[in-house]
């Protein structure tokens, strides 16, 4: 069953992609922009990451193990190449930092808790923010 729950997640990783545009970052901010703001803030990227925390939870333990992340950063690398190669620019490979495991992994212990994953979510977003708005939006993809 979580096998067609992982494989259901690669699956709507890779369907907004096919609306891509060519405005930086459109990618990024149709698949986070939880409340259809036109910019991604704190509890947009707080939701979707609980979100995507549990769709790579395949044993439903409250923590992403070594073989789980390998499923997570296989998703991560499919959805940007069905993008189009959208996702090669600066603010992407920010954005890919910000979902790795040594990114994650707040305890070292080789492991994610869902914790930890939540608990990177401010950082993400600084790590995302270029123009320090806090929020993500066109503007801190791209060229600066």
């Amino acid at each position: 069953m979580k096998k067609y729950t992982l494989m259901a997640a690669l699956v709507a990783l890779a369907l907004p992609a096919i609306a891509q545009t060519q405005q930086p970052g459109a990618h990024f901010i149709e698949n986070w922009d939880v409340d259809q703001s036109g910019t991604v803030g704190l509890e947009d990227i707080r939701s979707r990451r609980g979100d995507v925390f549990l769709s790579f939870d395949a044993d439903e333990n409250g923590s992403l193990d070594a073989e789980e992340y390998v499923y997570f950063d296989e998703a991560r690398a499919y959805d940007m190449e069905a993008n189009g190669g959208h996702g090669n620019g600066t603010g992407m490979q920010r954005a890919q930092e910000g979902m790795t495991l040594a990114f994650n992994d707040l305890d070292g212990s080789g492991d994610v808790s869902r914790e930890e994953f939540l608990a990177r979510s401010a950082d993400w977003l600084a790590l995302l923010d270029r123009n320090g708005d806090n929020e993500v939006s066109s503007a801190d993809f791209g060229r600066q």
